[in-house]
């Protein structure tokens, strides 16, 4: 059950969402009315895979380097129990995936790979690449073997505390046109990671920041990266922030509705 906090926060949210006939820049319009607020149904060899992650009650024991789980203070937990709070909401894989096809996305960088559904989604694409960071050795096991009974070869699976490993491991990674941040729901570590993932951006990526409401922490880093002097337009769609890079585009933030699949 949702706190006060995100009940006050989804409540603003509500208030300030507006549809494509608020939008005035052609950019945006387009970006709404063909890519964002579209009605797609799950991929159905991924879904498989969700449901079956959804069931497994194997028990495994997790290190949380980040905020922790609002659900549990436990380090025996079971799949099961983290597949239900943790995967990737379908219709949102489904926002990043067509938001990557639309720029024709090559290279993406991924926080949080958690059990690997959301990066599945990120790899669909053809030609594409997917580097994917977790910190939970455990669950980058469940990751891994998710990657393997999917065949997902266009994906590289970095383990380890991302504090660590991001800033190392960048080094050999080419730009990145779509990046999605979804690790260590804190402040100082998002803006960290933020900072480290700004000499791989170019004027066309995108990056989404998930959770963006979840927490006040989560709150103040989104106003302070949507503010940053290299974002030019930045989208709040509750669940998550989308953010541009390219100096054509105007200086805006919009609130937008999202439909929810039926």
């Amino acid at each position: 059950m949702p706190g006060f906090f995100q009940l006050k926060t989804y409540f603003n949210y509500w208030l300030d969402a507006v549809d494509e006939h608020s939008l005035h820049s052609p950019f945006l319009f387009d970006l709404y009315t063909k890519v964002i607020n579209i009605e797609e149904e799950g991929i159905p060899a991924i879904e498989k895979l969700r449901t079956s992650l959804l069931k497994t009650d194997r028990e495994i024991s997790v290190v949380d380097l980040g905020a922790g789980s609002k659900h549990t203070s436990n380090k025996k937990r079971l799949i099961s129990e983290i597949a239900e709070n943790s995967l990737s909401d379908v219709r949102f894989s489904l926002l990043y995936l067509r938001l990557i096809k639309h720029i024709d996305a090559k290279n993406i960088i991924e926080l949080g790979t958690s059990f690997g559904i959301n990066t599945l989604y990120l790899a669909q694409k053809k030609n594409t690449r997917v580097f994917t960071f977790e910190g939970s050795e455990s669950i980058a096991e469940v990751a891994q073997d998710t990657f393997e009974f999917a065949s997902a070869k266009n994906v590289e699976l970095v383990r380890g505390n991302i504090d660590s490993t991001l800033y190392s491991s960048l080094s050999r990674m080419p730009k990145a046109d779509f990046l999605f941040m979804d690790a260590n729901h804190r402040y100082a570590p998002t803006i960290k990671y933020f900072d480290e993932l700004l000499p791989k951006i170019h004027h066309q990526s995108i990056l989404v920041l998930d959770d963006i409401h979840s927490s006040h922490e989560m709150e103040k880093a989104w106003k302070e990266i949507k503010n940053h002097d290299l974002v030019y337009t930045s989208i709040d769609l509750y669940r998550c922030g989308i953010l541009f890079f390219d100096p054509s585009l105007n200086k805006q933030h919009v609130v937008l509705q999202f439909k929810i699949l039926k």
